[in-house]
């Protein structure tokens, strides 16, 4: 695994030290529906996610993309606990989320998680204040306290507390709920931040903004992130590593230069060449990814990107590969990156499509 580019901050609750695992995710499983419906009919089942292992280490950020409903948003309900796996264990820095050592209460005050929708994501009965000081208040802390260190995060992501500390959600920008929905969760004083498109909802000026801060409170507090976006622009900005999603499962998993560089799986390579260019001389010409995602509820046999691949082979449908390291935690699962799958286009590396 890649180790964080700079070390956390001491933590006293930090088991294990800087650059260490924080989160360890194991066979991570949710399928939907399956029960019976209208008229006691039974209906098919949604394979949201599929089997996910993936871990983050301390200090770093895991960028994860993929096209819509590849099961990202999922896989952050999960590990958050806003819904339940069906199967699959989570590990927070050596410790069982859900143990009798690390409850859920002990685990969300260590974890928190900030949403797209930065308007549905807040009380709109509630000021600005109040809003940040909730956590802290139901965690038992005095309401002195609770709204001092309200006001302080408040000024810490640029919210000046005589002016926006009294005001109510409807009351100020995008880019200003954003920003509270940040302190509210930095409230808590979490180490492990889940941002699912978080800055998606934004223009690109406000973007920048909110993402430079997200730097700086990352290096201020010493925290983790998992950074959901479709923006593969901000993914790279942002991320040490790098997880491609595809129809509920890992399509490929790496240093976030080494993905961009060298892709190992075609589907990432598409995605790649979807980026839009400045350069007259690499322009588009031909759509590097055709159709939509099959159906999760009856996904292609063997390798479920196949039926969009310009390369599958007979092998592809019949056989599902397993992420293979190709090298320095590179991790992608195509048969055209094991030497050993038997694929005949193995001679040929995998190009953009």
């Amino acid at each position: 695994m890649t180790r964080p580019a700079a070390a956390s901050a001491l933590d006293p609750r930090d088991r294990g030290g800087a650059g260490t695992l924080l989160l360890d995710v194991h066979g991570l499983v949710k399928h939907f529906g399956g029960k019976g419906g209208l008229l006691a009919r039974r209906s098919g089942v949604v394979r949201a996610v599929d089997g996910v292992d993936f871990a983050i280490a301390k200090g770093e950020t895991l960028g994860v993309v993929g096209e819509s409903g590849c099961g990202k948003s999922t896989t952050a309900r999960l590990v958050m606990q806003i819904i339940q796996p069906d199967a699959g264990e989570i590990l927070f820095d050596g410790e069982a989320v859900g143990s009798p050592d690390l409850d859920l209460r002990g685990f969300r005050r260590q974890a928190q998680m900030v949403f797209q929708d930065s308007y549905a994501s807040l009380n709109p009965r509630l000021t600005v204040e109040a809003t940040v000081a909730f956590g802290p208040r139901v965690q038992g802390a005095s309401a002195r306290a609770a709204m001092g260190s309200a006001h302080d995060l408040l000024h810490r992501v640029g919210l000046e507390p005589r002016r926006f500390a009294g005001r109510y959600p409807h009351e100020i920008s995008g880019g200003q709920r954003q920003r509270v929905n940040i302190a509210r969760a930095l409230s808590l004083q979490p180490r492990l931040l889940i941002l699912d498109e978080a800055v998606s909802a934004l223009d690109k000026s406000i973007e920048a903004q909110v993402l430079n801060l997200l730097l700086d409170l990352k290096r201020h507090f010493g925290l983790t992130y998992m950074f959901i976006t479709h923006d593969l622009n901000v993914v790279r900005f942002m991320s040490n590593r790098i997880m491609v999603m595809y129809l509920g499962r890992i399509a490929e998993l790496g240093p976030a230069e080494t993905i961009f560089e060298s892709p190992r799986h075609p589907y990432t390579a598409a995605l790649l060449a979807s980026m839009p260019s400045m350069d007259p001389d690499h322009r588009t010409e031909e759509a590097p990814l055709a159709g939509d995602p099959p159906n999760p509820i009856d996904p292609p046999s063997g390798c479920r990107f196949h039926p969009r691949c310009k390369m599958a082979a007979p092998l592809c449908a019949e056989v599902e590969p397993a992420l293979f390291d190709v090298g320095g935690g590179h991790l992608a699962a195509c048969h055209l990156a094991n030497p050993k799958s038997g694929h005949p286009m193995m001679a040929s590396p995998v190009g953009r499509p």
